[in-house]
């Protein structure tokens, strides 16, 4: 299987973050991505295909917003990350500010995800991994991989958070609609729940998005992910959210699977997007699911099964000795 990966990816580091009521070293950091490098040494650097496919997705002001707020953050006389401390939770609308802290409030949902100097570098290349890997697959690859870092699957259309800027699974289903694809699925099985991706594609009928994650009335991102979020307007029912209690372990977790495929097959995706978690690992740092590293070769198997073209793009896992071997063990059972 080709894989894609950029070293410029592991540019963004930033040194903390607030978590649980208190500041922590970064849980996203380089280090993921060099330990999946390093299981997977044949990776290939992707082309840059440029901001097109991007901003056929994010709005034009939030990616002019990351490239920018790392300046206006240091010019403000801040030290550190950029981070927001201000978010407007009711009455949410487009407002001419220029001071950096409501800037930040505008385009981002939570004080986990600060913004660097490197932030949009390294997620433009996290983009250009997910493009890359599409492409092949558009081209006749039966799957390709993209070792995406940072995440996307939080990311909105106009805001960060949960460690992700740039919704890297919503740019290539976008990409392969635009390249003729009539249906696109999204099948997610990170730990938490992908808000930005099913908002992003909330009220369209062409990209269907299925995800299976822990239970958010236990778990980040808390306020999107239960199960009757289906979708609205022309998206209603291309939704499918399968929450699942912490603790969970192999057998249920594939009957979630199962569920969530049936829906895809019924959908009849011309392209599936896989959006790859291995924080389900039991041994996750920060996540609380009970899969062991061999159950990723059974979960692949049961997907691969199905037959469709997939993209494999990767998302969360945090236990750095574990990561390469998690994502290893999923490719080779795929």
């Amino acid at each position: 299987m080709r894989g894609y990966f950029d070293r410029r990816q592991l540019a963004h580091a930033p040194e903390r973050e607030l978590h649980n009521g208190g500041y922590m070293a970064y849980a996203e950091s380089p280090a993921r991505a060099e330990a999946v490098a390093a299981a997977l040494p044949e990776l290939e650097a992707p082309e840059d295909r440029g901001e097109g496919p991007i901003l056929a997705v994010h709005d034009a002001g939030y990616v002019d917003f990351l490239k920018r707020v790392p300046r206006l953050w240091a010019d403000a006389g801040r030290e550190g990350d950029a981070t927001g401390y201000v978010w407007p939770v009711v009455g949410r609308r487009p407002l001419n500010l220029s001071r950096v802290d409501a800037l930040i409030g505008q385009h981002s949902f939570d004080a986990s995800t600060p913004v660097t100097a490197d932030s949009w570098s390294s997620a433009y290349w996290a983009s250009q991994s997910a493009l890359a890997a599409t492409d092949a697959v558009l081209n006749g690859e039966r799957a390709a991989f993209a070792l995406c870092r940072p995440p996307g699957h939080h990311a909105g259309a106009d805001y960060c958070g949960g460690y992700c800027y740039l919704n890297h699974a919503a740019v290539a289903a976008q990409a392969a609609r635009d390249a003729g694809k009539a249906r696109v699925a999204i099948l997610d099985i990170d730990y938490h729940h992908g808000n930005g991706t099913q908002d992003i594609f909330a009220d369209r009928a062409d990209v269907f998005y299925a995800s299976i994650h822990a239970d958010p009335t236990t778990d980040y991102p808390f306020f999107w992910g239960h199960a009757d979020e289906r979708g609205h307007s022309a998206g209603e029912g291309a939704t499918l959210n399968l929450p699942l209690p912490r603790g969970t372990t192999l057998a249920p977790y594939r009957a979630a699977l199962q569920q969530a495929l049936d829906a895809v097959a019924a959908f009849s995706p011309e392209l599936l997007v896989v959006s790859l978690g291995v924080d389900t690992y039991a041994g996750d740092a920060i996540s609380f699911f009970g899969i062991e590293t061999a159950d990723y070769a059974v979960l692949a198997r049961d997907i691969a099964a199905r037959g469709w073209p997939t993209a494999i793009l990767m998302e969360g896992g945090y236990t750095i000795d574990a990561i390469g071997a998690n994502v290893s063990r999923f490719l080779s059972g795929f």
